[in-house]
Formats: C-alpha cells, structure tokens, sequence
C-alpha cells in the first residue's frame, strides 16, 4: 500500500491486510499507517530495500514548486517486482530535473498526480509522462465528488490524450509481457465512503 488515507477524505477504508506500507510524506492524508490492517514493513525513507522479494527504492522531490519552501519534500517510489517496475511520484509539486528523471530509468506504471494546487497540474503532469515514457499511467490526486480540495478533476490531464481507458474498478491486473507499446492512461474508479 502506498500512501494510506485518513478515512476523513471520504473514501472507503482499505480494509485488506497488508505487507509492505509506502508513505511518501507525513501529511494526514497520506500517513495513515495506524489505519493499516495486519503488521506492514512500514517504509518512510528513500534508501534501497528488499522487502518480502519486492525492491523498493525512493527519490526526494518537493511537494510545491518552491523548494520544499511551502509544503516540504515528498517521496518518488520505484518499486520493481515481478517483472514490472512501477513508480508512484507522490505529491510532486514540480516537473522533476532530467538528473532527477534520469534516476527512475525504464518505467512500467506510472502513478501520477494531476490535480495541481498541491502537486503538479495537468499540463506539468504532461510533460513528466512525456520525458518517463511509461507504457501504463494511473492518474492520481484529482478531485473527485468524495473530496472538497481545490484540486482540478482528471479532465484537465487527460485533454488532447489519446489511448485512454476508464475502468469501473479500482485494481488492475498487468503482466510485464503483455505492457501497450504506446503509453497507455488507465483512470481508476474512486471508490466513495458510504454514509
């Protein structure tokens, strides 16, 4: 699990167990380890690791524009298992460096932030995709109808994309042979906490 949520968002609490928890930055609505169901390997630092086969390394970026200055840093994980490497940039609030980007290497999966105002918008969420080349993308942090954020909906990173697909779930199941040869956008479902 990577990055766990306050169930105050809005959204369904993740009720699986699990083994191995990311946390990107200590922000509430990412750091919810205490919420997590079994006894998670908790990782909250970028240094390289082998947990229960799955390698998992980080790279500090910032969570604004500023250097950190307004939201401090955020965590981009890359995670190579089973033939697939995935990355999650957490809150990115800036358009990496090409040094920074260079770090990543061949990307799989790329989990995405597009809502701008806390991290990067659609339009920088864009140029990302573009210089990472990844053959699946997860947009991630977007508004959605469960969250009163001043963040833009996915609409405005995926004008003018082509190859997009909308699932009507929250999973997805990839095999390392089988990746698009053209970088493919897969919208997830949300899934919103009943009341």
């Amino acid at each position: 699990m990577i990055d766990p949520y306050d169930p105050s968002l809005g959204y369904v609490p993740i009720s699986d167990e699990v083994d191995i928890v990311l946390v990107s930055h200590d922000h509430f609505d990412h750091n919810y380890v205490e919420g997590v169901k079994g006894s998670p390997f908790v990782i909250t630092t970028p240094e390289l690791r082998n947990v229960k086969g799955v390698t998992i390394s980080g790279i500090e970026l910032f969570h604004d524009k500023a250097g950190g200055r307004e939201r401090g840093k955020t965590i981009a994980f890359m995670i190579d298992s089973d033939g697939l490497r995935l990355v999650h940039l957490g809150d990115v609030g800036h358009v990496p460096t090409p040094v920074q980007l260079s770090k990543f290497g061949r990307v799989d999966v790329l989990f995405i932030p597009v809502g701008g105002f806390y991290t990067v918008d659609g339009v920088d969420a864009r140029k990302i995709v573009s210089e990472l080349n990844p053959k699946i993308v997860i947009p991630m942090h977007f508004k959605t109808p469960a969250l009163n954020f001043p963040i833009d909906g996915v609409e405005s990173f995926l004008a003018g994309l082509k190859n997009v697909e909308f699932l009507n779930k929250n999973w997805i199941e990839l095999d390392p042979y089988l990746l698009p040869k053209e970088t493919k956008v897969v919208v997830m479902q949300y899934r919103k906490k009943e009341v």
